[in-house]
């Protein structure tokens, strides 16, 4: 659970007058889940909707997470990996899309480390690559090549309800 929480902290943004790290998401059943491993590790955290009109949720937390421990064991990795997709990792909404499974981040050198793990768990990855210079320079993505989506879903999976839901169907086909 403390590998997925540090996996997920990179979509997270931290507050430090207050010291505490904000997560937002469209899915407020995300949020519990991460609100529940929290609890689990010790944590104290809390829930709410971005005001009214909108349909955006946020967590946020003063739990104390050392953001530069790293995964050592191949579990740690695939937690943190799990983790890290579920905020940063992106794949089409609709089964009716040809698959595909990215990482995306704004941090070259941190989406370079994911890609490693990956690779040491046997999933092929391609390069590492900036979509767009002109819409923004700083922004890096990569995929999960094609003959390695089974491995990824079978060994990554989501505990995105969304995600989970996606990869449970394509993992039927």
């Amino acid at each position: 659970m403390r590998m997925y929480i540090l996996g997920a902290l990179h979509d997270a943004t931290y507050n430090p007058k207050h010291q505490t790290y904000r997560f937002s998401q469209s899915s407020e059943n995300w949020l519990k889940l991460v609100q529940q491993m929290l609890a689990k590790l010790g944590h104290k955290s809390w829930t709410y909707r971005e005001g009214r009109d909108r349909f955006v949720w946020a967590l946020e937390t003063s739990a104390k997470i050392d953001r530069e421990e790293k995964p050592k064991t191949e579990s740690e990795k695939i937690a943190y990996i799990r983790g890290y997709f579920d905020t940063e990792g992106g794949m089409p909404r609709s089964n009716n899309h040809f698959p595909y499974f990215q990482f995306s981040q704004r941090d070259r050198s941190d989406l370079k480390q994911v890609k490693i793990y990956l690779e040491e768990l046997g999933i092929n990855c391609g390069i590492i690559h900036n979509p767009s210079q002109k819409v923004d320079k700083n922004y890096w993505r990569f995929f999960i090549n094609r003959k390695s989506h089974f491995d990824f879903m079978n060994t990554i999976y989501s505990f995105h309800p969304r995600k989970m839901r996606q990869i449970d169907l394509r993992m039927k086909i």
